[in-house]
C-alpha cells in the first residue's frame, strides 16, 4: 500500500489544483493528510484542520475528518467527489452545516457528525443524500426535528440522534425514513411518544427512547411498528402504561426493557403487566428490576417482589369500604324508622270519650 503526499500544493491557486487534481487522479493529496492509493482512502483525522481540504483526489471513496478543528461545512466542501461514500467528521466542532453543503454527494452511503455542536438541521438538509444508509448525529446539541430536514432519506437504515436535547419531533419528520431499521433516540428530552410519529415504520427493528422525559404514550404510537424487535423505554417518567398501547404490537417477538421510570405501583399496574407477560411474542427484559416509586409505602419496593399483593390488599379494601357503607347506611335506615316511630301521636283518652 502506497502513501503519496505533496506540501506545495498548499501555494497553488484554487481552479488549477483542481484541474491538476482531476487530471492526475490519486496522485495527489492534501496536505497533512494520508491517501491511500490501493483502497481510495483519505486519512485527515487529528491534523488540526479548521476547513475542509481543497485538493482531495476525485476517486476518493472514503474522507476521514475526524478529530479536527472544523466549525462549519461550506457549500462547495465537497464539490466533485462525486464516487465519496463514507464521509466522516466526528469529534469537530461544527456548528453550522449550509444549504446545499452536502448537495454533490450523491452516493453517499454513511455519514457520521456525531460529537459536534449542531443545534439545527437546514431545510431540506437530505437532498442529493437519497443513497444514504447510516446517519450518526448523536452527541450533538439538537433541539428540534421539522418536518423538512430528514425529507429524501428513502434510504436511510440506521439514524442515530442520542444524547442531544431534542424536545420535540414533528409529526412528519421521520414520514420518508420507510427503511428504517434502527432508531436511536436516547438522552434526549421527549415527553410523549405520538401517535403518527412511526407511522411509516413497518420496517423498525430497534427503537431505542431510554433516558428522555416519556410520561405518555399514545394508544395507536407503536401500532405501525411489525417488525419490531426491541424497544428501549427505561429511564423514563412512566407512571402508568395501558396494556393496549403494547397489545398494538403485532410482531414476532418484541422485547422491552422498561426499568428504572417512575412507577406507581398498584393494582392496575401490576395487572397491566401480567397481561403483557401472558402475550406470547411480547417480553420484558428487565421485569425483576421495576423499582415502585410511588405510594409512599411502596417505595424502593421491587413489583416482582409484590406479587398480586397489591390486587388483594385494593379487593381487601374495596371491602371493607362497601362493607362499613352498608353498615352506616342500615344504621341510618334503622334510627330514621326509630325515629318515625318515636313521633306517631299519642291517642288522648278523655278526647276519645267525648267523641263516643
Amino acid at each position: 500500500m502506497s502513501v503519496s503526499g505533496c506540501t506545495m500544493l498548499d501555494a497553488m491557486p484554487l481552479l488549477p489544483l483542481l484541474l491538476l487534481n482531476t487530471a492526475l487522479g490519486f496522485k495527489l493529496c492534501p496536505s497533512h493528510c494520508l491517501c491511500y492509493e490501493s483502497s481510495e482512502l483519505v486519512d485527515c483525522r487529528s491534523r488540526d484542520l479548521v476547513r475542509v481540504p481543497v485538493s482531495v483526489p476525485h476517486g476518493t471513496w472514503l474522507l476521514d475528518l475526524s478529530g479536527n478543528k472544523l466549525t462549519e461545512v461550506h457549500s462547495r466542501s465537497f464539490v466533485g467527489l462525486w464516487s465519496l461514500k463514507i464521509l466522516l467528521m466526528s469529534n469537530n466542532s461544527i456548528q453550522t452545516l449550509q444549504p446545499q453543503s452536502l448537495s454533490s454527494l450523491q452516493f453517499l452511503e454513511r455519514l457520521d457528525l456525531s460529537y459536534n455542536r449542531l443545534r439545527w438541521l437546514p431545510q431540506h438538509f437530505s437532498q442529493s443524500l437519497s443513497s444514504l444508509k447510516e446517519l450518526q448525529l448523536h452527541h450533538n446539541l439538537l433541539l428540534h426535528l421539522d418536518s423538512t430536514s430528514l425529507g429524501d432519506f428513502e434510504n436511510l437504515r440506521k439514524l442515530d440522534l442520542s444524547y442531544n436535547r431534542i424536545q420535540a419531533i414533528d409529526v412528519g419528520a421521520l414520514s420518508s425514513l420507510s427503511r428504517l431499521s434502527v432508531l436511536n433516540l436516547e438522552g434526549n428530552r421527549l415527553n410523549v411518544l405520538k401517535d403518527g410519529l412511526l407511522s411509516r415504520q413497518q420496517s423498525l427493528e430497534v427503537l431505542l427512547l431510554s433516558h428522555n422525559n416519556i410520561s405518555v404514550i399514545e394508544t395507536e404510537a407503536l401500532a405501525p411498528l411489525r417488525s419490531l424487535t426491541l424497544l428501549g423505554l427505561r429511564g423514563n417518567q412512566l407512571e402508568h402504561i395501558r396494556f393496549k398501547t403494547f397489545l398494538q404490537l403485532q410482531t414476532t417477538t418484541t422485547h422491552l426493557q422498561m426499568a428504572l421510570n417512575r412507577w406507581t405501583c398498584d393494582c392496575e399496574l401490576q395487572r397491566v403487566f401480567d397481561k403483557i407477560r401472558r402475550v406470547r411474542h411480547l417480553h420484558v427484559d428487565d421485569y425483576k428490576d421495576i423499582i415502585c416509586r410511588a405510594p409512599a409505602q411502596q417505595v424502593g419496593t421491587y413489583l416482582v417482589s409484590l406479587d398480586g399483593h397489591l390486587c388483594i390488599a385494593e379487593t381487601a379494601s374495596v371491602l371493607i369500604i362497601t362493607i362499613t357503607v352498608m353498615v352506616a347506611v342500615i344504621s341510618t335506615l334503622v334510627k330514621a324508622e326509630r325515629n318515625r316511630k318515636n313521633k306517631k301521636p299519642v291517642s288522648d283518652p278523655e278526647s276519645e270519650r267525648q267523641e263516643k
